[in-house]
Protein backbone atom coordinates (compact mmCIF):
# COMPACT_ATOMS: atom_id res chain seq x y z
CA UNK A 1 0.00 0.00 0.00
CA UNK A 2 1.35 3.29 -1.08
CA UNK A 3 2.50 5.76 1.62
CA UNK A 4 0.49 8.98 1.35
CA UNK A 5 2.19 11.89 1.28
CA UNK A 6 1.28 15.84 2.15
CA UNK A 7 3.31 18.68 0.24
CA UNK A 8 3.19 22.05 1.98
CA UNK A 9 4.01 24.55 0.22
CA UNK A 10 4.03 28.48 -0.61
CA UNK A 11 3.20 30.52 2.57
CA UNK A 12 3.10 34.15 3.80
CA UNK A 13 6.66 34.99 3.34
CA UNK A 14 9.39 36.54 1.51
CA UNK A 15 10.52 33.20 0.36
CA UNK A 16 7.25 32.67 -1.26
CA UNK A 17 8.74 31.85 -4.70
CA UNK A 18 11.90 29.37 -3.32
CA UNK A 19 9.21 27.35 -1.73
CA UNK A 20 7.66 26.71 -4.81
CA UNK A 21 10.65 25.75 -6.47
CA UNK A 22 11.53 23.41 -4.00
CA UNK A 23 8.23 21.99 -3.81
CA UNK A 24 8.07 21.50 -7.93
CA UNK A 25 11.90 20.10 -7.24
CA UNK A 26 10.62 17.26 -4.74
CA UNK A 27 7.83 16.15 -7.05
CA UNK A 28 10.80 15.30 -9.29
CA UNK A 29 12.39 13.17 -6.67
CA UNK A 30 9.43 10.91 -5.04
CA UNK A 31 8.36 7.61 -6.22
CA UNK A 32 5.34 7.97 -7.69
CA UNK A 33 5.03 3.99 -7.92
CA UNK A 34 5.72 4.40 -4.10
CA UNK A 35 3.77 7.36 -2.79
CA UNK A 36 0.43 9.05 -3.05
CA UNK A 37 1.67 12.52 -3.08
CA UNK A 38 -1.46 15.48 -2.42
CA UNK A 39 -0.69 18.74 -3.06
CA UNK A 40 -1.39 21.55 -0.12
CA UNK A 41 -0.54 25.14 -0.99
CA UNK A 42 -0.93 28.58 0.80
CA UNK A 43 -1.06 31.42 -0.77
CA UNK A 44 1.44 34.82 0.01
CA UNK A 45 -2.36 36.03 1.69
CA UNK A 46 -2.62 32.87 3.54
CA UNK A 47 -5.24 31.62 1.79
CA UNK A 48 -5.08 27.18 1.71
CA UNK A 49 -5.37 25.01 -1.02
CA UNK A 50 -5.75 21.72 -1.46
CA UNK A 51 -5.53 19.54 -4.36
CA UNK A 52 -6.26 15.70 -5.22
CA UNK A 53 -3.12 13.41 -5.68
CA UNK A 54 -0.80 14.73 -8.14
CA UNK A 55 -0.39 11.86 -11.49
CA UNK A 56 3.53 12.67 -11.55
CA UNK A 57 6.01 14.93 -11.19
CA UNK A 58 4.94 19.07 -11.09
CA UNK A 59 5.20 20.56 -14.92
CA UNK A 60 6.26 23.60 -13.53
CA UNK A 61 5.54 26.17 -10.79
CA UNK A 62 2.36 27.33 -12.38
CA UNK A 63 0.59 23.97 -11.61
CA UNK A 64 1.82 24.20 -7.97
CA UNK A 65 -0.15 27.54 -7.93
CA UNK A 66 -3.19 27.88 -10.12
CA UNK A 67 -4.64 23.97 -10.56
CA UNK A 68 -5.48 23.93 -7.30
CA UNK A 69 -9.70 24.37 -5.39
CA UNK A 70 -9.55 27.44 -3.34
CA UNK A 71 -10.74 26.78 -0.03
CA UNK A 72 -11.22 28.93 3.28
CA UNK A 73 -8.21 30.56 5.13
CA UNK A 74 -7.12 27.96 7.55
CA UNK A 75 -8.16 25.22 6.81
CA UNK A 76 -6.57 22.57 8.20
CA UNK A 77 -8.30 20.05 6.24
CA UNK A 78 -6.25 20.28 3.59
CA UNK A 79 -3.88 17.71 4.98
CA UNK A 80 -6.51 14.99 4.43
CA UNK A 81 -6.40 13.20 0.76
CA UNK A 82 -9.12 14.90 -1.47
CA UNK A 83 -11.31 11.78 -0.75
CA UNK A 84 -11.40 12.54 2.91
CA UNK A 85 -10.79 8.71 3.62
CA UNK A 86 -7.84 8.86 6.47
CA UNK A 87 -5.00 11.10 7.08
CA UNK A 88 -1.80 11.43 5.34
CA UNK A 89 1.12 9.30 6.83
CA UNK A 90 3.64 11.96 6.88
CA UNK A 91 3.93 15.77 6.28
CA UNK A 92 7.03 17.30 3.83
CA UNK A 93 6.65 21.25 4.99
CA UNK A 94 8.46 22.99 2.67
CA UNK A 95 7.54 26.61 3.63
CA UNK A 96 10.94 28.54 3.78
CA UNK A 97 11.28 31.29 5.74
CA UNK A 98 8.40 32.81 8.85
CA UNK A 99 5.49 30.94 8.99
CA UNK A 100 6.50 27.64 8.07
CA UNK A 101 10.37 27.62 8.93
CA UNK A 102 10.15 28.95 12.55
CA UNK A 103 8.28 26.30 14.26
CA UNK A 104 5.03 27.56 13.93
CA UNK A 105 4.05 25.05 10.82
CA UNK A 106 5.65 22.22 12.85
CA UNK A 107 3.71 23.83 16.05
CA UNK A 108 -0.05 22.88 14.28
CA UNK A 109 1.68 19.27 13.17
CA UNK A 110 2.54 18.48 16.34
CA UNK A 111 -0.99 19.81 17.99
CA UNK A 112 -2.52 17.65 14.95
CA UNK A 113 0.01 14.34 16.09
CA UNK A 114 0.97 14.24 12.29
CA UNK A 115 4.54 13.10 11.49
CA UNK A 116 6.56 15.24 9.24
CA UNK A 117 9.55 15.76 7.68
CA UNK A 118 12.64 18.08 9.21
CA UNK A 119 13.49 20.12 12.63
CA UNK A 120 10.95 20.46 15.54
CA UNK A 121 9.38 23.24 17.03
CA UNK A 122 12.42 24.03 19.14
CA UNK A 123 15.01 23.56 16.51
CA UNK A 124 13.20 25.27 13.96
CA UNK A 125 11.94 28.42 15.93
CA UNK A 126 16.03 29.06 17.48
CA UNK A 127 17.43 28.09 13.97
CA UNK A 128 15.27 30.73 11.90
CA UNK A 129 16.50 33.30 15.02
CA UNK A 130 19.97 34.07 13.70
CA UNK A 131 20.65 36.22 17.86
CA UNK A 132 19.07 33.11 19.42
CA UNK A 133 20.88 30.66 17.27
CA UNK A 134 24.13 32.92 18.06
CA UNK A 135 23.61 32.49 21.56
CA UNK A 136 23.41 29.20 21.39
CA UNK A 137 25.91 28.30 20.02
CA UNK A 138 28.13 31.00 22.16
CA UNK A 139 26.98 28.40 24.95
CA UNK A 140 28.23 25.14 22.93
CA UNK A 141 32.11 26.86 22.53
CA UNK A 142 31.24 27.26 18.37
CA UNK A 143 33.44 30.15 17.57
CA UNK A 144 31.95 32.99 15.25
CA UNK A 145 32.42 36.28 14.22
CA UNK A 146 31.48 38.87 16.14
CA UNK A 147 28.29 40.46 16.03
CA UNK A 148 25.89 43.44 17.41
CA UNK A 149 22.21 43.22 17.30
CA UNK A 150 19.16 45.15 18.31
CA UNK A 151 15.35 45.86 17.46
CA UNK A 152 13.31 48.38 15.62
CA UNK A 153 12.83 50.57 18.35
CA UNK A 154 15.71 50.80 19.52
CA UNK A 155 17.04 51.99 15.89
CA UNK A 156 13.85 54.29 16.02
CA UNK A 157 14.84 55.49 19.66
CA UNK A 158 18.68 55.70 19.29
CA UNK A 159 19.98 55.07 15.50
CA UNK A 160 22.84 57.49 16.41
CA UNK A 161 24.30 55.64 19.38
CA UNK A 162 23.64 52.01 17.45
CA UNK A 163 26.00 53.35 15.06
CA UNK A 164 28.58 54.19 17.30
CA UNK A 165 28.21 51.16 18.70
CA UNK A 166 28.30 49.06 15.42
CA UNK A 167 31.58 50.98 13.83
CA UNK A 168 33.38 51.10 17.86
CA UNK A 169 33.01 46.80 17.79
CA UNK A 170 33.07 45.78 14.83
CA UNK A 171 35.35 46.82 11.52
CA UNK A 172 34.46 47.24 7.67
CA UNK A 173 32.57 45.87 5.99
CA UNK A 174 29.75 44.27 7.99
CA UNK A 175 26.77 42.39 6.69
CA UNK A 176 23.25 43.74 7.91
CA UNK A 177 20.78 41.18 8.25
CA UNK A 178 16.65 40.73 9.40
CA UNK A 179 17.29 38.03 12.12
CA UNK A 180 14.57 35.94 11.26
CA UNK A 181 14.63 35.57 7.24
CA UNK A 182 16.26 32.77 5.47
CA UNK A 183 17.68 32.82 1.43
CA UNK A 184 19.84 36.33 1.83
CA UNK A 185 16.70 38.53 1.51
CA UNK A 186 17.00 41.49 2.61
CA UNK A 187 20.78 41.30 3.49
CA UNK A 188 23.54 43.96 2.14
CA UNK A 189 26.54 44.49 2.45
CA UNK A 190 28.44 47.74 3.89
CA UNK A 191 31.24 49.90 3.89
CA UNK A 192 30.59 52.77 5.60
CA UNK A 193 27.85 55.00 8.02
CA UNK A 194 26.06 56.02 5.18
CA UNK A 195 26.01 52.43 3.58
CA UNK A 196 25.24 50.80 7.06
CA UNK A 197 21.81 52.74 7.92
CA UNK A 198 21.10 52.57 3.89
CA UNK A 199 21.69 48.33 5.21
CA UNK A 200 19.54 48.31 8.16
CA UNK A 201 16.44 50.38 6.89
CA UNK A 202 16.34 47.55 4.23
CA UNK A 203 16.46 45.07 6.74
CA UNK A 204 13.86 46.53 8.53
CA UNK A 205 11.22 46.09 5.96
CA UNK A 206 11.46 42.63 6.97
CA UNK A 207 11.97 41.79 10.25
CA UNK A 208 11.64 43.69 13.73
CA UNK A 209 15.29 42.31 14.57
CA UNK A 210 17.96 43.14 12.97
CA UNK A 211 21.78 41.41 13.15
CA UNK A 212 24.87 43.05 12.01
CA UNK A 213 27.75 40.93 11.46
CA UNK A 214 31.56 41.60 11.19
CA UNK A 215 32.60 40.75 7.16
CA UNK A 216 35.43 38.43 7.30
CA UNK A 217 37.99 37.72 4.65
CA UNK A 218 37.72 33.48 4.21
CA UNK A 219 36.58 30.69 2.32
CA UNK A 220 31.97 29.96 2.23
CA UNK A 221 32.61 25.90 3.50
CA UNK A 222 28.73 24.25 3.80
CA UNK A 223 27.96 21.04 5.36
CA UNK A 224 24.89 18.78 4.91
CA UNK A 225 24.24 17.07 8.29
CA UNK A 226 21.36 14.21 8.72
CA UNK A 227 20.02 11.91 10.80
CA UNK A 228 18.08 12.04 14.35
CA UNK A 229 20.17 11.66 17.36
CA UNK A 230 22.84 9.95 15.79
CA UNK A 231 23.49 13.01 12.82
CA UNK A 232 25.71 12.12 9.85
CA UNK A 233 27.73 14.57 8.13
CA UNK A 234 28.21 14.90 4.20
CA UNK A 235 31.50 16.04 2.58
CA UNK A 236 31.88 19.41 2.29
CA UNK A 237 31.27 22.09 -0.48
CA UNK A 238 32.82 25.50 -0.88
CA UNK A 239 30.70 28.40 -2.64
CA UNK A 240 32.43 31.16 -4.64
CA UNK A 241 29.92 33.73 -5.54
CA UNK A 242 30.80 35.28 -8.70
CA UNK A 243 29.18 38.68 -7.03
CA UNK A 244 30.51 40.54 -3.99
CA UNK A 245 28.54 37.83 -1.78
CA UNK A 246 26.14 34.68 -2.22
CA UNK A 247 22.95 36.71 -2.16
CA UNK A 248 19.00 35.98 -3.32
CA UNK A 249 19.70 36.89 -6.68
CA UNK A 250 22.76 34.68 -7.10
CA UNK A 251 21.00 31.89 -5.25
CA UNK A 252 18.03 31.40 -6.92
CA UNK A 253 17.40 33.74 -9.48
CA UNK A 254 20.50 33.59 -12.40
CA UNK A 255 22.39 30.84 -10.38
CA UNK A 256 25.39 33.41 -10.71
CA UNK A 257 27.88 31.69 -8.24
CA UNK A 258 30.16 28.09 -8.17
CA UNK A 259 29.53 25.03 -5.94
CA UNK A 260 33.21 23.26 -5.83
CA UNK A 261 31.57 19.64 -3.76
CA UNK A 262 33.76 18.17 -2.34
CA UNK A 263 36.04 21.50 -1.13
CA UNK A 264 39.64 21.56 -1.73
CA UNK A 265 40.36 20.87 2.45
CA UNK A 266 43.00 19.01 4.45
CA UNK A 267 41.79 16.23 6.98
CA UNK A 268 41.92 17.45 9.48
CA UNK A 269 40.06 20.77 8.96
CA UNK A 270 37.15 18.24 7.42
CA UNK A 271 36.91 17.05 10.30
CA UNK A 272 36.90 20.06 12.67
CA UNK A 273 33.90 21.00 10.33
CA UNK A 274 31.85 17.80 10.95
CA UNK A 275 32.78 18.07 14.97
CA UNK A 276 31.17 21.81 14.91
CA UNK A 277 28.46 20.82 12.39
CA UNK A 278 27.34 17.92 14.84
CA UNK A 279 27.87 19.99 17.73
CA UNK A 280 25.20 22.66 15.83
CA UNK A 281 22.94 20.50 15.41
CA UNK A 282 22.85 18.95 18.85
CA UNK A 283 22.59 21.99 21.05
CA UNK A 284 19.69 23.23 18.80
CA UNK A 285 17.86 19.94 19.10
CA UNK A 286 17.96 19.47 15.39
CA UNK A 287 16.38 16.21 13.46
CA UNK A 288 16.21 14.96 10.13
CA UNK A 289 18.23 17.81 8.26
CA UNK A 290 20.67 20.82 8.75
CA UNK A 291 22.78 22.43 6.18
CA UNK A 292 25.30 24.18 8.48
CA UNK A 293 27.69 27.17 7.60
CA UNK A 294 30.93 27.90 8.20
CA UNK A 295 33.63 30.83 7.05
CA UNK A 296 37.13 29.10 7.12
CA UNK A 297 40.42 31.47 6.76
CA UNK A 298 43.24 31.27 5.03
CA UNK A 299 45.11 30.34 8.45
CA UNK A 300 42.24 27.41 8.38
CA UNK A 301 40.69 29.34 11.71
CA UNK A 302 36.65 27.46 11.72
CA UNK A 303 33.67 29.90 12.28
CA UNK A 304 30.33 28.41 12.10
CA UNK A 305 27.88 31.16 10.34
CA UNK A 306 24.65 29.69 10.68
CA UNK A 307 22.66 26.62 10.19
CA UNK A 308 19.51 26.79 8.08
CA UNK A 309 16.92 24.09 9.44
CA UNK A 310 15.22 23.66 6.06
CA UNK A 311 17.54 24.04 3.50
CA UNK A 312 16.27 24.31 -0.08
CA UNK A 313 15.58 21.86 -2.98
CA UNK A 314 16.18 23.61 -5.91
CA UNK A 315 18.02 22.91 -8.75
CA UNK A 316 20.99 25.23 -7.75
CA UNK A 317 20.54 23.86 -3.81
CA UNK A 318 23.78 22.84 -2.30
CA UNK A 319 22.08 20.05 0.51
CA UNK A 320 20.69 17.51 -2.12
CA UNK A 321 24.15 18.15 -4.35
CA UNK A 322 26.24 17.75 -1.10
CA UNK A 323 24.64 14.29 -0.34
CA UNK A 324 24.79 13.19 -3.88
CA UNK A 325 28.42 13.81 -3.88
CA UNK A 326 28.42 11.56 -0.58
CA UNK A 327 26.87 8.70 -2.09
CA UNK A 328 22.82 9.49 -1.77
CA UNK A 329 20.80 10.04 -4.36
CA UNK A 330 18.36 12.80 -4.41
CA UNK A 331 15.03 9.96 -4.77
CA UNK A 332 16.99 8.20 -1.82
CA UNK A 333 17.98 11.39 0.24
CA UNK A 334 14.24 12.12 0.12
CA UNK A 335 13.05 8.74 1.63
CA UNK A 336 15.67 8.60 4.13
CA UNK A 337 13.83 12.15 5.79
CA UNK A 338 10.21 10.38 5.22
CA UNK A 339 12.03 7.28 7.26
CA UNK A 340 14.13 9.71 9.86
CA UNK A 341 10.34 11.83 10.20
CA UNK A 342 8.67 8.37 11.01
CA UNK A 343 11.02 7.20 13.30
CA UNK A 344 11.37 10.64 15.31
CA UNK A 345 7.56 10.29 15.21
CA UNK A 346 7.19 6.77 16.39
CA UNK A 347 9.72 7.45 19.40
CA UNK A 348 7.54 10.54 20.38
CA UNK A 349 4.15 8.40 21.10
CA UNK A 350 6.23 6.13 23.26
CA UNK A 351 6.05 9.06 25.73
CA UNK A 352 3.69 8.95 29.11
CA UNK A 353 0.66 11.61 28.49
CA UNK A 354 -1.01 10.25 31.23
CA UNK A 355 -0.65 10.06 35.08
CA UNK A 356 -0.51 6.34 36.90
Amino acid sequence: MKKRIGLLYGGKSAEHEVSLSTAQAVTKALNFDKYEVYPVYITQEGEWRKGAALEGPAAGIEQLQLTLGASAPNDISGFLPAEQDGSLDVIIPLLHGPNGEDGTVQGMLEVMNLPYVGNGVLASSAGMDKVVMKQLFEIAGLKQTPYVYFIRRDWKNGQTGLVEKITAELSWPVFVKPANLGSSVGISKAENEEELIAAVEEALKFDRKIVVEQGVTAREIEIAVLGNDEPECSVAGEIKPLKAFYDYQAKYKDGNTAMIIPADLPDEVYGELVESAKKAFKILDCSGLVRADFFVTAEHEILINEVNTLPGFTPFSMFPLLWENTGLAYPALIERLIDLAMERYKEKQLLQVKMD
